[in-house]
């Protein structure tokens, strides 16, 4: 099961920070060509965040990548393995059901494989070859699923201790490992590819997250027949980190599609259903009886819980096998709108994913984000004040939601419970911005921008790119991209952005204390991104708080006003290159 309110340092994995090939979450085992070869595809179409200049081949719309990945995830299989295996084996026995097109291994709660056949024709007779185990005094339940257990049957098909699938330690890297990996870095604009690297989803863990949809939407079929079961959030959009939740949603909507192809003639042909009385409480009752099913039928889904009395009905479980934990909902395609929107704004530019990372990493290691529902800042709301600082900058690295729409064709056209979700679906024509502004220069410039916000009057609008009146008294006020009368960060409370602000101001000063210095600083102590996670920050302004004395935010602010002041020639240098001391 994955570990959730675990600290930000200790959940990187290990990877190498000049390596080539990102190592996936869990204990990865296999890897053949195939997977490989996507892996380096992924790199080389994130771009670097130095310049944001990108490689101008032609990039995927995010429903292209949808439906590849789902494609992939019903021709692919989960299979529990025996701790000792050989591989050559497995696979010349998984390959008389068909040609398999990639595989790999993970852990987690014993040893799976994920084997991708060519065809799906493969996976149905590998279905039929299997059997219902035999549990003596217990009873299985009889689910077809492409969830397997494999067992070895002879003696002789355990395999030697050198003939065994390869099992290299892949534990998390310490805080000390991370810091030493920043504080080698050349420049803060290196820091922040660094973390992008180490924190963001490799290909086997994307595959992986589709792939258990698609076991979800196996259960679900039984009962609604061409439903849908659709990833969002962090496992989609291109900001999402290793460990995060897998969000899904129910999507009922294909049912009605396949409904308006059908010729009517001379007669309509309707299907008896129940009716009741709202939408909303068909919503509860699908999910009961999915949340039901779930519990009682689903392989590997634990802790089943039943949340239907929230403002959006949702289905909580544990995929053990995968070690995801899950939220599942139903018909909720506005959220998979939003997720579109940010994987089209994070592909636009790479420094928008160098900026998102950071700034999230940093929340989190100052505790203004957190895994339990609260009045703390979500990640969401961070991503939608990345994006609008970067809207702001000139030129504009970023497009406003409302050029995006004035560029968009019939086909783009989208309508969702009446709210306009309409924008360009197509990357490619989209102009990419001028400007060149480093990324380093981009982190600071966003702490001072929303250290010097002004929250008490006016409110954050992706839409039209600017600062607007309040329409609410909330503390911090974001309006939804789509449904643009609710403000995103309601919950927010007024000490927790203070917290925000005092923070902003606070990193805001070190970065630009660091140029006016111009130090070269040892390799063990912390700079730069690394000095802007260290804890002690808020400990210390918390504790001049308590002393009552000038608040240290305030202090914070006429520093940095000093210091711009007196370094405004150096305010174009924006290459972010430092020397690191090579002294004992």
């Amino acid at each position: 099961m994955a570990a959730r309110g675990v600290g930000l340092l200790a959940r990187l994995p290990v990877c190498a920070r000049r390596s080539q090939v990102l190592r996936p979450l869990r204990r990865l085992l296999s890897r053949p060509g195939a997977v490989a070869a996507d892996i380096r595809k992924e790199e080389q179409s994130s771009g670097s965040a130095d310049t944001g200049c990108e490689d101008r081949t032609p990039k995927k719309k995010f429903s292209e990548v949808q439906t590849e990945r789902r494609e992939e995830a019903q021709r692919t299989v989960l299979i529990h393995c025996p701790n000792k295996i050989s591989e050559k084996k497995f696979l010349k026995y998984l390959l008389q059901y068909g040609p398999i097109n990639n595989h790999f291994f993970y852990e987690s709660f014993g040893l799976y494989a994920v084997v991708e056949f060519c065809q799906k024709e493969s996976v149905a007779s590998l279905q039929n070859a299997s059997r219902t185990p035999s549990l003596g005094t217990e009873a299985a339940v009889p689910f077809r699923s492409r969830f397997f257990n494999l067992k070895l049957k002879n003696a002789s098909d355990q395999p030697s201790e050198q003939s065994c699938v390869s099992c290299s330690s892949q534990s998390p890297p310490s805080s000390k490992k991370l810091f030493g990996l920043l504080c080698d870095a050349e420049s803060v604009d290196d820091q922040l590819n660094i973390l992008v690297k180490e924190f963001q989803l490799t290909v086997e863990n994307t595959k992986l997250r589709y792939l258990t949809c698609s076991l979800i939407e196996d259960m679900a079929a039984a009962y609604f027949p061409d439903c849908a079961v659709r990833p969002f959030g962090s496992s989609v959009n291109g900001f999402g980190k290793l460990g995060c939740d897998l969000d899904m949603f129910l999507d009922l909507d294909e049912i009605g599609k396949a409904n308006s192809h059908k010729t009517s003639g001379n007669f309509l042909m309707e299907f008896q259903v129940k009716n009741v009385p709202s939408e909303r409480i068909a919503t509860q009752k699908i999910l009961s009886v999915i949340g039901e099913c779930l519990d009682h039928f689903g392989p590997g889904c634990v802790g089943v819980q039943k949340i239907l009395n929230a403002r959006c009905p949702l289905v909580r479980f544990s995929h053990q096998a995968s070690g995801f934990q899950c939220d599942l909902t139903t018909n909720n395609r506005i959220a998979l709108k939003s997720s579109e929107l940010l994987y089209l704004y994070g592909a636009l530019d790479s420094r928008v994913r160098a900026l998102v990372f950071s700034v999230r990493c940093w929340a989190r290691a100052h505790s203004l984000t957190s895994s339990i529902p609260g009045a703390w800042i979500t990640n969401f709301s961070l991503t939608m004040m990345v994006i609008f600082f970067l809207q702001r900058r000139s030129p504009p690295i970023l497009p406003t939601l409302d050029y995006l729409k004035s560029i968009a064709d019939a086909e783009d056209t989208c309508v969702i419970e009446g709210h306009s979700c309409t924008f360009v679906c197509d990357l490619n024509r989209i102009k990419p911005s001028e400007n060149t502004e480093a990324p380093e220069l981009l982190l600071k410039e966003f702490f001072e921008y929303f250290g010097n916000f002004a929250f008490n009057k006016n409110s954050i609008n992706i839409r039209q790119g600017r600062e607007q009146n309040k329409p609410e008294p909330s503390p911090l006020h974001i309006q939804n991209p789509f449904e643009t009368s609710l403000n995103i960060s309601k919950n927010v409370s007024q000490s927790q952005l203070q917290k925000f602000v005092d923070l902003a101001r606070e990193s805001a000063w070190i970065l630009h204390q660091e140029d006016k210095d111009h130090a070269s600083p040892s390799r063990n102590q912390p700079w730069g991104l690394a000095a802007l996670l260290l804890p002690s920050v808020a400990k210390s302004m918390s504790h001049a708080k308590r002393k009552r004395k000038k608040p240290a935010s305030e202090r914070v602010k006429n520093l940095l006003e000093s210091i711009k002041s007196s370094s405004t020639e150096n305010s174009t240098n924006t290459s972010g290159k430092r020397t690191v001391s090579t002294q004992a």
